[in-house]
């Protein structure tokens, strides 16, 4: 980060910090009056948010709650139009205090990276801190994956319970805290525990250096056992308890043991939170499927990461049938981390039959250019020949009706990167824009 630009941030944050100050005072520290859940990570926040709120409500918990989709207090649930994952530091507080006023036991927060880093989280008095992962994003605005690191793990201080997902890479950075209770989830063996224990019996396992705050601060580890993997669900175990979850993919199976050790650590009967996870039938643009009379399995999905991309294709190419197409429609958002651009176009093209490049909230650059560095990664396949299995559409609508007109019973279309958003930003213009919309309305054109 250039001088110029780190003095610019740095004034903004400054900003940010004062606004969130004054926010907390005119609100009178709401949080403070609140359990509040805060839930970071690159990928799978959103529905670990839902999850987690699935669970305090069917224990009988009032809950509120603040995710990339969408706002909740109690019964009363409205769509996040916002594009934020955290909004501002004045609105947060005024959720909070009408969440106390509406008296919800639990505030469930999605904490994005830029909230910890500006501030405008400051002054929320987290109990318990949740990390899904950390996986390549945001080096526009980091710059290095330590750094990005460092800042998500800011959310880790000060807290009552710390929740750590085990099998991201160097999970102890979010252990190193003084929290009375540590809980880590697993989908491997159990060994972490003893490595926490400092017996490191176990090959390849970091060593998880625990600040010993006390003789009884010890790690309870939550581990998925027996795991069975489809496209339209999965199932597992825990502790012996069989649960199922509407939600496919390895990646949900983390973040329902995210949400069970959250449930775990509030003192709620595995039992109670296996009913609760099986209500959950889907999560708004995560995995989201368009019914059809074709025969169709269109997924719309938010992946816009390396990592997420790279689950979310090798989830379907096992999956589908070896005999049918999986047509893919992507893009890449502008103004953000550009070195991931042509990654994602690789990624795509190990996996699909058919690859459509398309337009995905450009906002100042030219979408052109973000959607040729995007196709560059494809073009490095050479499996794929423009114009016959792979193609540039700048029009989003068009991207969609050309994956329709390619696809034939069976075949899967995937529609990646903006999942349940209402709107698309294109120079200073914000645009109403629905993936799942579209879809629809193309699908009676046929």
């Amino acid at each position: 980060m250039s001088f110029k630009a780190f003095f610019t941030q740095s004034l903004k944050n400054i900003y940010h910090l004062i606004k969130a100050i004054l926010a907390n005072f005119f609100y009178g520290f709401p949080s403070r009056k609140i359990k509040v859940i805060g839930i970071t990570g690159t990928n799978g926040k959103t529905t670990t948010c839902q999850m987690i709120t699935k669970i305090l409500e069917e224990s009988g918990r009032k809950v509120a709650m603040i995710s990339t989709i969408n706002f909740k207090i109690g019964e009363e649930e409205w769509v996040n139009k916002t594009k934020f994952t955290t909004v501002s530091a004045f609105a947060t507080q005024k959720f909070i205090a009408s969440a106390v006023k509406e008296k919800c036991d639990y505030f469930v927060l999605e904490t994005s990276s830029h909230s910890l880093d500006q501030y405008r989280v400051w002054g929320i008095k987290y109990a318990t801190a949740v990390i899904t992962n950390v996986t390549r994003e945001h080096l526009d605005y980091h710059k290095t994956m330590d750094e990005y690191r460092r800042v998500k793990s800011q959310l880790f201080k000060n807290i009552k319970t710390a929740i750590v997902n085990l099998d991201m890479e160097r999970p102890e950075e979010f252990l190193n805290f003084s929290a009375k209770n540590f809980y880590g989830y697993t989908t491997r063996k159990p060994a972490y525990a003893e490595a926490s224990a400092g017996k490191q019996e176990a090959k390849n396992l970091p060593t998880l250096k625990l600040r010993q705050a006390s003789k009884k601060q010890k790690m309870q580890i939550i581990t998925a056992e027996n795991i069975k993997l489809g496209i339209d669900g999965s199932e597992f175990e825990v502790d012996k308890t069989k649960f199922k979850i509407n939600l496919p993919g390895l990646f949900n199976v983390e973040n329902a043991l995210a949400a069970i050790s959250v449930g775990n650590s509030e003192k709620i009967k595995l039992a109670e939170i296996k009913k609760a996870l099986g209500k959950i039938t889907k999560v708004s643009g995560r995995m989201d499927e368009v019914e059809n009379k074709l025969g169709l399995k269109i997924i719309i999905d938010y992946a816009l990461t390396p990592d997420s991309m790279e689950k979310l294709g090798s989830l379907i190419y096992e999956q589908k049938t070896p005999s049918k197409s999986l047509i893919w429609v992507f893009g890449s958002c502008g103004e953000r981390d550009r070195g991931k651009r042509p990654m994602m176009g690789e990624i795509v093209s190990h996996y699909a039959d058919y690859v459509i490049v398309t337009n995905e909230d450009p906002y100042g650059e030219d979408p052109q250019e973000i959607i040729d560095a995007v196709f560059s990664g494809v073009a490095k396949n050479k499996k794929f020949i423009e114009n016959k299995n792979c193609w540039r559409i700048l029009d989003r609508r068009e991207a969609i009706a050309q994956a329709l007109k390619l696809s034939k019973k069976g075949d899967v279309i995937l529609v990646t990167g903006k999942g349940a958003e209402e709107t698309m930003d294109i120079g200073k213009e914000r645009i109403a824009w629905n993936d799942r919309v579209v879809i629809e309305e193309e699908l009676k054109k046929r």
